[in-house]
């Protein structure tokens, strides 16, 4: 009964459109007071949640991100890609894509990126007689490479929702190939699609310009490696690492680029507040909520109706994917990970799946919900960005769904994509 009423609650007040940090908050309330705990236990468990030192670098990665968008760094990134990948078929597409996967070493947020490159490259594609809805789902589809390579916000969530056991380092590493082979596999695709329907290339700028532009992106660039060797070598942890991202934006949009304004800081600087506020509340509501599910042995029961399917690996893998598909749909992705990663780690460990792996595979697996309706937050900002409906980019985006799907069939069935990277530097 006990589990009725949590799960109850929780669909419930998901239905009724209740914000996902209630939901879990509620819904462990009311299981506590059924089953006759104190309801202390629901805050004391909020708090702990919310007091761990790693937390603190998903809003400074936001908020590096957002000063470096603010800050110019993004233009000047996109205008280096343009020169480097311009003059394929379907120019502006496979510039979106390289763009996004150079930004996305820098914000770590798919969101933001779509916000951030789809502003940019959207008007531009329409304007050069690309198809909206061709532009809107290079725009969020690419977004997704953001949650595979360093410094992806959700890498964290999952490690902390993993009980903190988990390298961020390794997560960060094991990122990057999975990551590349999204961003190249999205690459052919968008030149199928583009060749089919006949778009255009744009002029190559020759091999001087490419330098020029290269030079100028490089200080924002920098960043990437700043961040992943540092994390990666043990010079500095993944919070220490947000915080020093932070001062090296204010340093190169500031002093280096000087197109920082007052304005701008200030937007950013509210943002990463608002966000901090959202993550924690989130965060601590489920950890009362992912205690309760232990307590109640999920886990273990789900484990046990796991075997009574099939004890083969391969096929529990099939089915933890078609499951997490199907909760990135109608469930936003980081409550998501928080929730399911008590629940079906265990499962991932018990059939001998590394958990640095199985992290890879819920990251992309539930990015790729990002982009699905009812609720593909990256969808609707890329379409917002766009000015059409989510129905007329549902229409035509059957192609790159495809390419994200084969990449996720790769990498979970092939371990090594994810689990040779962070192998290599050990």
């Amino acid at each position: 009964m006990e589990l009725w009423i949590l799960f109850g609650v929780f669909t419930l007040l998901m239905l009724i459109g209740t914000p996902i940090a209630f939901c879990l908050g509620v819904a462990s309330f009311a299981t506590v007071l059924y089953m006759g705990l104190p309801p202390l236990v629901v805050f004391q468990r909020l708090n702990s949640g919310m007091s761990i030192f790693s937390l603190l670098a998903i809003p400074f990665f936001i908020y590096a991100g957002d000063l470096m968008v603010r800050g110019g760094i993004a233009q000047k990134i996109v205008a280096f890609a343009a020169s480097l990948i311009g003059h394929v078929r379907g120019g502006l597409g496979q510039v979106n894509i390289v763009t996004a996967t150079l930004f996305g070493g820098i914000s770590g947020s798919a969101v933001a990126e779509a916000a951030a490159v789809g502003g940019l490259m959207i008007p531009q594609m329409k304007a050069r007689g690309y198809g909206t809805d061709y532009a809107v789902n290079v725009t969020s589809m690419a977004a997704l490479i953001a949650l595979l390579i360093p410094p992806s916000h959700n890498m964290i969530i999952y490690s902390i929702s993993a009980g903190g056991q988990i390298s961020i380092a390794d997560l960060f590493t094991a990122g990057i190939i999975p990551g590349i082979l999204l961003a190249l596999s999205l690459m052919v695709t968008a030149y199928i699609v583009a060749r089919r329907r006949g778009y255009p290339t744009e002029p190559f700028p020759g091999i001087a310009m490419v330098l020029h532009l290269l030079a100028v992106a490089l200080p924002g660039l920098l960043l990437i490696a700043i961040i992943f060797g540092g994390v990666r070598s043990g010079v500095f942890t993944a919070t220490e690492s947000s915080c020093i991202a932070v001062l090296y934006a204010l340093l190169v949009t500031v002093f280096v680029y000087r197109q920082m304004t007052w304005e701008g800081f200030v937007h950013a600087t509210m943002g990463a507040v608002r966000t901090t506020a959202m993550v924690l509340l989130i965060i601590g509501m489920a950890a009362a909520f992912s205690w309760l599910m232990a307590f109640l042995k999920v886990p273990a029961a789900l484990v046990a109706s796991m075997n009574a399917v099939s004890e083969n690996p391969l096929v529990i893998l099939l089915l933890l994917n078609l499951i997490m598909l199907l909760l990135g749909t109608f469930m936003d992705m980081g409550p998501t990970i928080i929730i399911v990663t008590p629940i079906f780690l265990p499962v991932a460990q018990a059939y001998g799946i590394d958990p640095v792996h199985f992290g890879v595979i819920m990251i992309l697996n539930l990015g790729i919900g990002l982009n699905t309706p009812p609720v593909g937050a990256v969808q609707f900002v890329a379409c917002a960005v766009g000015k059409i409906s989510v129905w007329e980019a549902m229409r035509s985006i059957w192609p790159f769904y495809g390419a994200g799907i084969l990449v996720l069939a790769l990498v979970t069935y092939i371990p090594a994509l994810s689990l040779w990277l962070p192998a290599l530097f050990r």
